[in-house]
């Protein structure tokens, strides 16, 4: 929390400024956490309601209080930010009450560090980009790859162009196109790459592909999957394994 003290106190913004805040930050693909004032006993700066966001960079935007409970949050919510899948939400109770910062399961209580000897409680949710899947082909498979994906909650694209951040690339175009997009998938360094093929199809492709070992031919977990729906239940099952 050091690095970030002398920071100034945000100003409040509107709930309005806030929601389009937000809706720009989940459409770039951007983690934040959102902090919820849920109680507020006097003398406390904020009120029940105040909200604020945190980036992974330490800036906050909003308003939950003064400069006290402000760097309180911004190292609560940077640490839930870390965390990744691990835990989404806390409750961060800030109160002349506590002595050494104390933890449970949904709570942390740390030292009220400021004379005004008010208690916050405020609630942190980490808010991260969803799963980011590339499909590419038009095949049945392909789109059982994109339905299921979408069912699952997570952010399905197709076409030939790879996001930066994508999670998954699942080829399934039997035969058109593959070696140039898994060339770009392998250069990405996407974490799962997954081609749909008979084993000794696959690995004619990959012989013509540098770096081919990374992908996973046949792509999934082997539960004897027939139909495009149990292939992609296969797959995602397989990339949920690995993450």
């Amino acid at each position: 929390m050091s690095e970030f003290l002398g920071m100034p106190t945000p100003r409040p913004r509107p709930a309005a400024d806030l929601d389009a805040r937000v809706a720009r930050l989940r459409s770039g693909r951007e983690p934040y956490v959102l902090a919820t004032v849920v109680r507020a006993q006097r003398p406390t700066s904020a009120k029940a309601g105040d909200r604020a966001l945190v980036l992974p960079d330490g800036t906050i935007e909003g308003f939950v209080g003064g400069v006290c409970a402000t760097d309180t949050v911004r190292a609560q919510g940077l640490r839930l930010l870390e965390l990744r899948r691990a835990a989404r939400t806390t409750l961060l109770r800030i109160t002349p009450e506590a002595g050494e910062p104390h933890e449970e399961e949904g709570l942390i209580a740390v030292g009220q560090p400021c004379l005004s000897g008010g208690t916050l409680e405020i609630f942190l949710e980490a808010v991260l980009p969803p799963v980011l899947i590339h499909v590419y082909g038009d095949s049945p498979i392909a789109r059982a790859f994109a339905a299921v994906g979408q069912a699952m909650g997570y952010q399905v694209e197709t076409g030939p162009g790879i996001a930066a951040d994508a999670d998954a690339v699942l080829v399934a175009s039997h035969g058109v196109g593959e070696e140039p997009i898994l060339r770009d998938a392998l250069a990405r360094g996407v974490p799962y790459i997954g081609l749909i093929a008979s084993r000794k199809r696959g690995t004619a492709v990959l012989a013509r592909v540098e770096g081919g070992e990374r992908v996973r031919v046949p792509a999934g977990l082997d539960i004897s999957a027939r139909t495009p729906g149990e292939v992609a239940v296969s797959v995602y099952a397989e990339i949920i394994s690995l993450r």
